[in-house]
């Protein structure tokens, strides 16, 4: 069984939305993740762990089709990215500002693999999940 770092994810998702025109910098995501988990008072773990974490996620990202190239007319730069409706359909399952989204991530977390595309699929059509 395949464990994701959803708050991770999450905010490499939101950075996505918000790269146009900026290259895509998972490492300093990363770090910057960390400085404010340490601010809430929560455990980081290894911090060079976690930047090659969201490098790793970036690429996997984008290999199984949630992020893709951003187009050159909305900002593209070669180096960032925008949400395809795959990835917007995980950032609003695993989105922590919206209320209730403890069954989301539990039901994500109980799958095999959960980013797995045709598991995420099948998972995001059922109108249950969310």
């Amino acid at each position: 069984m395949t464990t994701y770092n959803w708050p991770l994810i999450e905010r490499l998702l939101h950075e996505v939305q918000n790269s146009a025109g900026e290259n895509f910098a998972p490492r300093a995501y990363a770090e910057e993740h960390a400085a404010a988990l340490a601010a809430a008072g929560q455990p980081i773990g290894n911090l060079d762990d976690l930047k090659m974490q969201a490098a790793d996620y970036e690429a996997l990202l984008l290999k199984r089709g949630f992020i893709e190239a951003r187009p050159e007319d909305e900002g593209g730069n070669g180096e960032n990215f925008i949400l395809t409706p795959r990835g917007a359909s995980l950032l609003s399952l695993i989105d922590s500002s919206i209320p209730g989204n403890d069954h989301p991530v539990q039901v994500l977390d109980e799958q095999a693999d959960a980013l797995d595309p045709q598991t995420f699929d099948a998972l995001a059509a059922k109108a249950q999940i969310a």
